[in-house]
């Protein structure tokens, strides 16, 4: 590698460690809706250049997590019931459409991919109650999400799975804020039993009632985070 090859993998991964660092904050709700993003500020704060941190912010902002607005700079992206109410239905319009062609294409190594998954999301719960702190919510998001993207892995459209992928990080915002308010929303009384009933109905390849229960699912956690995000608004 020359010295030009080595600077420009230098900046990029300056760049990825700025995206992540900020993504991160973002979902863990370190840095709050409608917060500016001052560059300078946030050079400091990750004690990264400014340059990488522009990329970032650009990058966030094609996301949908950062806002830049004209003549004004770059926000943390706000949260809105209306917006959560458009996100869930997005969600359900293409997460059923992705986990029907998912169950369509299912094979063994899936099968198991998705058990072995949902047991380590299931392990992670039950051991919630015994720890506090950020540590132990981002492994639960972690599992949570590798969870529901195994369920979609099979459908064939990586631009469907990219799609999926960021609707997921947004929800996580809205579940984070939340979770500001009423901790144990993380931990949803019946969200476990839903998990393991999308789990037996994607191994029994039916697609009709994972898709009907993957709704149902959304549904009720954008009924629990209701009150909580329109009270934030007021």
């Amino acid at each position: 590698m020359n010295v030009s090859d080595k600077g420009l993998s230098d900046g990029k991964n300056l760049s990825e460690r700025a995206h992540e660092s900020i993504r991160r904050d973002i979902l863990n709700g370190e840095l709050f809706p409608g917060d500016k993003l001052q560059i300078e500020a946030i050079s400091d704060r990750y004690g990264i250049g400014i340059a990488p941190i522009r990329e970032a912010l650009n990058r966030l902002s094609s996301e949908g997590l950062v806002e830049r607005k004209s003549q004004r700079g770059f926000f943390v992206a706000t949260l809105s019931i209306t917006d959560l109410e458009e996100l869930v239905k997005t969600r359900i319009w293409l997460e059923t459409k992705a986990l029907a062609e998912s169950i369509k294409n299912a094979d063994e190594a899936w099968e198991e991919q998705l058990v072995l998954s949902f047991h380590r999301l299931a392990r992670t719960q039950r051991r919630m109650p015994l720890q506090s702190g950020p540590e132990s919510s981002e492994e639960w998001e972690a599992r949570h999400k590798e969870f529901h993207m195994l369920l979609l892995d099979r459908c064939g459209s990586s631009w469907l799975l990219g799609f999926c992928s960021s609707m997921m990080d947004q929800a996580v915002r809205y579940r984070n804020l939340s979770m500001n308010v009423h901790p144990s929303l993380l931990r949803r009384e019946g969200a476990a039993a839903e998990h393991q009933a999308l789990l037996d109905a994607a191994i029994e390849r039916n697609a009709t009632l994972a898709c009907t229960l993957l709704a149902d699912h959304y549904t009720t956690t954008l009924e629990g985070l209701r009150d909580v995000i329109e009270q934030s608004e007021k």
